[in-house]
């Protein structure tokens, strides 16, 4: 048999992790994520070329998508009884390396630990409306315990005053995204159709709502906004855009935007678990003008990393993931600095 049909114990492991790892949300589902194993390592890579050139010039949102998966992996390590020993950016020669993750002393599965994995396949983003039911208060602040114990804050706008100055901010960026053709034509690169069967981007499917149908603006994957006769939607819903959050970290470095994907994913699990769901307005923080009005609404000396909104939904769209193969190719060798960077 050849060694592909009869993989080592240690390339079945990461295949078991990185099946997790994949299913983290990214910036337009581009997962810019590879990854690499040895026996007792497995590496997270940035795979910058699905990094996207105007919403996230700089990788500040491609980080926070690696962190999310970053903090899958450990989960599905922690649900088999091990602590991960993580080191972020472990050799300052390969900036595009982002983490060392190894397996640790044995630990038992706590109900926290139990919790988020089993909600790992259910978190799916959310684009349109919820149903009327709040996020409860006890949920509220189990979401920014676990925000905290990624080292991120997790503010939630409450305040009448504070959603309308949120709300008004992700207008004010969706309506000059909407205004430069090389927005929209990254929106296009990344929308699927019905019946397309790639492993990445937008499918139609998940877009059944106009993007203006509640308070935050969303993004216009189907080009609803660019047609005159349904630029506006026929029926908004307001009432139920759900609880507005605001991710934040202490610093704006590369370290806190993979912590804060980390963090965030620990929410969404969290959220999941509860029978919660999440869509994303980061409109304005890929502004610089707009951040820094964002960064009003959080605590002082914080930097807004992530716009989210929470709540219920009488349904929800499956976003497509690629296989394992893909992300972890080549028997899991590293990647060269062209695949990656």
């Amino acid at each position: 048999m050849t060694a592909e049909r009869n993989p080592s114990p240690h390339i079945r492991a990461a295949r078991h992790l990185v099946r997790a790892a994949v299913l983290a949300p990214s910036l337009h589902n581009s997962q810019p994520w590879l990854f690499a194993c040895s026996d007792s390592t497995l590496l997270l890579y940035a795979d910058y070329r699905r990094r996207l050139q105007f919403c996230d010039p700089y990788g500040r949102q491609l980080m926070i998508s690696c962190g999310a998966a970053l903090f899958n992996l450990r989960l599905a390590m922690r649900r088999l009884g091990f602590r991960p020993v993580v080191r972020l950016f472990p050799d300052p020669g390969t900036p595009w390396l982002l983490a060392r993750v190894q397996w640790g002393a044995y630990a038992r599965t706590t109900p926290d630990v139990a919790l988020l994995h089993q909600a790992l396949r259910h978190r799916h983003t959310h684009r349109g409306p919820f149903t009327s039911a709040g996020v409860p208060a006890p949920l509220i602040e189990a979401l920014a315990r676990h925000a905290r114990a990624e080292g991120v804050q997790l503010v939630a706008l409450e305040d009448t005053t504070a959603r309308r100055r949120l709300s008004r901010l992700v207008h004010e960026a969706e309506a000059r995204e909407r205004r430069v053709p090389g927005f929209g034509g990254e929106l296009l690169q990344w929308a699927r159709p019905f019946g397309n069967d790639r492993g990445d981007g937008v499918p139609a499917e998940a877009c059944m709502f106009h993007p203006d149908c509640v308070a935050l603006a969303g993004r216009d994957f189907t080009g609803l906004t660019r047609r005159r006769a349904t630029a506006r939607p026929r029926e908004t819903w307001p009432a139920r855009t759900g609880l507005m959050v605001v991710l934040t970290t202490p610093h704006d470095t590369h370290q806190d935007w993979l912590r804060a994907g980390q963090a965030l994913q620990r929410v969404l699990l969290c959220a999941a678990g509860h029978g919660f769901a999440a869509g994303f307005h980061s409109q304005p923080l890929e502004f610089a003008d707009l951040r820094a009005l964002v960064r009003t609404l959080a605590p002082s000396g914080q930097h807004p990393q992530m716009v989210l909104r929470l709540g219920r939904i009488g349904w929800q769209a499956r976003t497509p993931r690629r296989s394992v193969a893909e992300v972890l190719p080549h028997g899991g060798v590293a990647p060269a600095e062209g695949h990656a960077a």
